[in-house]
């Protein structure tokens, strides 16, 4: 019998072990060889300019092709920003959104292997989301960019609170019930603001409303953050029974353990909340993060967020019954805009503080309506005088950094020809001042974030 070869068994071992080596090899270049892919594109958020896209792609990318080879339409300036696979498109400063924009992605990865070129509808301006008063009550309606009303709700008899969700994936509004109670529901909502060029786009489409509580209450305040998390702060019939809790945007239901003096805020950014109470105001940090607080003392309440992460405005109230409104910023004490005995009824600003809107209420007895636009430094740049208009008790003063203008619940003093009863949602330029009413009638009004 032959015996077999004594060389053969460890080179068939050394052959096999070669084998995976090989293809491993293989694989690697043929993945060099494979072009860049687009992974991911979607809205930015709001601190990253008045619009921006997130891009991710399979390689990195030579940014300076992306900046010479996409287009956007209108011919809009921009500038593709990072390194690496994850990439920001940003719009230069100064520029506004007044329609929707088309995007052909194109460029080379690192390598110099092109990207498939793609085409994108993309509309960064945010909706309109309204209380409109209807026969029998009232209704959720949002806007198109078209101008028409979309229903989103039933006919409720009365709506005294209305949220949209930060992510622009609904909206949170409050029916008060035949007993003077609320119901909390959370209306779903899909948006088309960014989709594929050879995909049909159409209206927001809306699901039925869901509850929020597993009862009524008695009263609520609610919150949202860009992330659409949501914070409730509502109370029942029975005493002890205010609770505050935070919903995520994931699902689930966290309980916060803390008491305040007024309506606490969730930071867009997200992550904390800033909490009132009689000593001052107190900036928290959610569960999901390290315990940690910071207080700034005084009679302060918050007034508004400016779109960029860790700046808003507090309005302080002074002993001698003025009023003044403050930036607050990152590292730095609060800086004084504006003192005065009038009346701050609602403010707002823009991306980091470099300009400021602020309503003041002027007078006794028929107190008269003020719009001031003012630098960081609290310099008038513009103002003027909203005559024969009050704002909506219980409304604001809300800023939309992609097209420049301002939002606000306006009631005409006394109707007339072109003025009928009821207040109006009402576009503000930012810059001149100029006033833009819309019809139909309305409670409150706000701005619903792309989605």
């Amino acid at each position: 019998m032959t015996r077999p070869l004594r060389w053969w068994r460890p080179h068939r071992i050394a052959a096999a072990l070669a084998l995976p080596a090989l293809l491993a090899l293989g694989q690697q270049q043929l993945l060099l060889r494979r072009p860049p892919r687009l992974e991911l594109l979607q809205d930015a958020p709001a601190s990253s300019g008045p619009a921006a896209l997130q891009a991710r792609f399979s390689r990195p990318m030579a940014t300076g092709s992306l900046n010479r080879d996409s287009q956007l339409t209108p011919p809009l300036a921009h500038r593709w920003r990072g390194q690496g696979n994850s990439l920001l498109l940003t719009l230069e400063p100064g520029q506004r959104v007044m329609a929707p924009l088309g995007l052909r992605l194109a460029g080379r990865d690192s390598r110099g292997l092109p990207l498939q070129p793609s085409g994108w509808f993309w509309d960064p301006r945010p909706r309109i989301v309204a209380v409109v008063s209807r026969t029998g009550g009232e209704q959720v309606q949002v806007r198109d960019h078209d101008g028409d009303w979309l229903a989103i709700s039933p006919i409720w008899p009365e709506i005294p609170m209305l949220q949209p969700l930060g992510d622009g994936s609904g909206v949170v509004a409050a029916s008060r019930r035949g007993d003077g109670q609320l119901s909390l529901w959370r209306i779903p909502l899909r948006q088309q603001n960014l989709r594929p060029a050879d995909q049909a786009g159409g209206p927001p489409r809306a699901e039925q409303p869901q509850p929020l509580l597993p009862g009524p209450v008695l009263f609520a305040h609610l919150s949202s953050n860009r992330n659409g998390d949501l914070l409730i702060q509502s109370g029942a019939l029975e005493p002890g029974s205010g609770e505050a809790v935070l919903l995520p945007a994931g699902g689930g239901r966290q309980a916060l353990p803390w008491t305040a003096s007024g309506p606490m805020r969730l930071l867009p950014e997200g992550g904390a909340a800033v909490v009132p109470d009689p000593e001052g105001l107190h900036l928290r940090s959610l569960p999901a993060r390290p315990a940690s607080s910071q207080t700034l003392p005084g009679s302060r309440d918050l007034s508004s967020f400016c779109p960029q992460a860790g700046r808003a405005l507090l309005l302080r109230h002074w002993p001698d019954f003025r009023r003044s409104l403050e930036l607050v910023e990152p590292g730095l004490p609060p800086r004084q805009l504006w003192l005065g005995p009038e009346a701050l009824l609602a403010s707002a600003c823009d991306r980091s503080g470099e300009r400021v809107w602020l309503m003041l209420a002027e007078g006794s007895g028929q107190p008269q309506l003020r719009l001031i636009a003012l630098d960081r430094r609290g310099r008038i740049l513009r103002q003027r005088l909203l005559q024969g208009w009050e704002l909506e008790p219980g409304t604001g003063l809300h800023w939309d950094p992609a097209s420049g203008r301002l939002l606000a619940a306006l009631r005409p003093l006394t109707p007339g020809p072109g003025r009928p009863s009821g207040a109006r949602a009402v576009l503000i330029n930012g810059e001149t001042l100029s006033l833009l009413p819309l019809p139909p009638a309305v409670r409150q009004v706000l701005w619903l974030a792309p989605g």
